[in-house]
């Protein structure tokens, strides 16, 4: 997956709680193959009208956050089913990094697990950082995985906390898989020991 480390980019502002995984991507995309994305399809369903045109009331519609890659959020973001097409869907669109009061708890795990970074800010921060970016349409934050802080756009700072197995992870752009294969040599040579300790499991008859 794709490191995270510091981001500095337009924020779009999503002031409805409970967004859950069904409206980030709706059930019936769920069989498509990973391989052909699906950034197109995220928030589809609030994005386009029912005749396929773009919805110019939705958020990541407007001009000012056309090129967001981070989306401020309300409380309970990414609730709802176990899907983990959500965050991929995100990511497909270029959402790096979701800021909120709180989320899914599976969404949460899946998004650290895929390189999406989810941001638990105190209620009242986040209420304040989305009427910023309401004021100033376009406004930018940056988000710094390593100090773990979120900076809004009135230069203020707040702290965020991270479980440090998935900061580490994130830092390094390595999925459990790939956190697995930095510990080869080792496993490599416990086996080889394992073997020459146990012969008779290896046996061939």
């Amino acid at each position: 997956m794709e490191k995270f480390t510091t981001l500095t980019a337009v924020a779009a502002p999503m002031d409805r709680p409970n967004i859950d995984t069904d409206q980030l991507l709706p059930a019936r995309f769920l069989r498509r193959p990973r391989a052909e994305g699906f950034g197109d399809v995220l928030f589809i369903d609030q994005r386009l009208k029912d005749d396929g045109t773009p919805n110019p009331d939705f958020v990541l519609n407007q001009p000012a956050y056309k090129d967001a890659h981070i989306i401020v959020a309300d409380r309970n973001f990414g609730g709802g089913s176990s899907r983990e097409g959500a965050p991929w869907a995100l990511l497909d669109y270029g959402i790096r990094c979701v800021v909120a009061s709180s989320f899914g708890d599976i969404f949460y795990n899946n998004s650290l697990k895929n390189g999406l970074l989810p941001v638990r800010l105190p209620e009242d921060v986040v209420k304040a950082i989305r009427d910023q970016l309401h004021d100033k349409p376009g406004a930018t934050i940056s988000v710094d995985l390593e100090k773990q802080t979120v900076i809004a756009p009135d230069g203020t700072s707040h702290a965020f906390d991270i479980e440090s197995f998935r900061k580490t992870s994130l830092l390094k752009g390595l999925d459990d898989i790939g956190m697995t294969f930095e510990h080869e040599a080792e496993i490599s040579a416990f086996e080889d020991g394992f073997g020459k300790r146990h012969p008779w499991l290896f046996a061939r008859t």
